[in-house]
């Protein structure tokens, strides 16, 4: 098969379409011939050197794919040969072919097409475990996400309202929050000129976000929960801003709020079996009355990698940047 491979840490040109040797399903898992995958912040990170597969991943970049079921290992059941389906990966995604534990596997949605559900896994996952599962977003609640136009930030305002939450959002510029607003955000808030600590407050009556779901860690952790309504939870899923922050534990304290850190990558698999399968019973749904829907910025071939990671790191995009085979 062929794959993104990565000779040498570096630039975007570091990320190199070549010859790879084809992988083996083993027990329990599932060999997807690779139809599309998707860029994530991560790909970046591995291909600069910075955040290695975990132990026993594919060495190639990509988090996420979809595809059709080439091949089933021993102890597989549930799925045949010639599914349609998209998954959650360690890594792997950038190839044409990809052996995925049977438990990270989606069927894909009613209403979405091949190559397009590849936007869905990572971000249906990310949010779905963080906002819901682990803080406990409500009806009524308020939701502040930064990072609206992202994927993660697209998907994230789309299934909070659709649980009946009210959600405010960051983003750089007038055309990215008109594309917010477009999928259901109520606060605009424009990181580039506001205050999102001010607007936050004066769009709640004072009272702030329930729940903030962050991409930027440091750098917003002290502002975060200045923006934390009583009984907040911040959950914190990215580093663009930096690994080390202070924070006043009396401010953490006096609205006994939470904070949470987590990343989707490394977790075992039984977590992942967990997320995956709730994702199922709660989004899928969504997704096919047309309620929830995968927000795809452009399409490229998986050879022009190096031209997708560059649109990342402009921030140019909204939604997902998609790589296909």
């Amino acid at each position: 098969m062929y794959a993104i491979t990565i000779p040498e840490p570096g630039g975007p040109e570091a990320l190199v379409w070549a010859e790879a040797p084809d992988p083996v399903p083993g027990e329990g898992e599932v060999l997807v011939e690779v139809a599309a995958s998707a860029v994530n912040r991560a790909d970046l990170l591995q291909r600069q050197g910075f955040y290695n597969p975990p132990p026993g991943a594919s060495p190639y970049p990509g988090l996420e794919c979809s595809g059709r079921v080439a091949a089933l290992g021993p102890g597989v059941s549930g799925f045949s040969v010639g599914d349609e389906v998209c998954a959650l990966l360690a890594g792997g995604g950038y190839a044409q072919k990809v052996a995925v534990p049977a438990g990270q596997l989606l069927p894909v949605p009613e209403g979405v097409d091949l190559v397009t559900a590849a936007a869905l896994p990572e971000v249906t996952c990310t949010v779905w475990s963080n906002v819901f599962m682990v803080a406990h977003l409500r009806p009524g609640e308020t939701l502040l996400v930064h990072g609206g136009a992202s994927g993660i930030g697209t998907m994230a305002i789309q299934l909070a309202k659709a649980v009946g939450a009210r959600v405010a959002v960051t983003a750089g510029g007038k055309e990215k929050l008109e594309q917010c607003a477009r999928l259901g955000a109520d606060i605009l808030i424009d990181y580039r000129e506001q205050d999102f600590v001010e607007e936050i407050r004066a769009a709640t009556d004072g009272a702030g976000a329930d729940v903030i779901l962050d991409i930027m860690g440091a750098k917003y952790l002290e502002r975060n929960v200045k923006a934390l309504a009583v009984n907040g939870r911040l959950a914190i899923i990215g580093l663009q801003g930096g690994v080390k922050g202070e924070l006043n534990l009396g401010a953490l304290l006096s609205k006994r709020a939470a904070i949470t850190a987590t990343s989707l990558r490394g977790r075992p698999l039984a977590e992942k079996t967990a997320i995956v399968a709730a994702v199922r019973e709660h989004v899928w749904p969504l997704i096919a009355a047309g309620r929830v829907e995968p927000v795809v910025d452009r399409t490229l071939p998986m050879a022009e990698a190096p031209a997708a990671h560059r649109v990342l790191e402009e921030s140019s995009h909204v939604g997902k940047v998609l790589l296909t085979t």
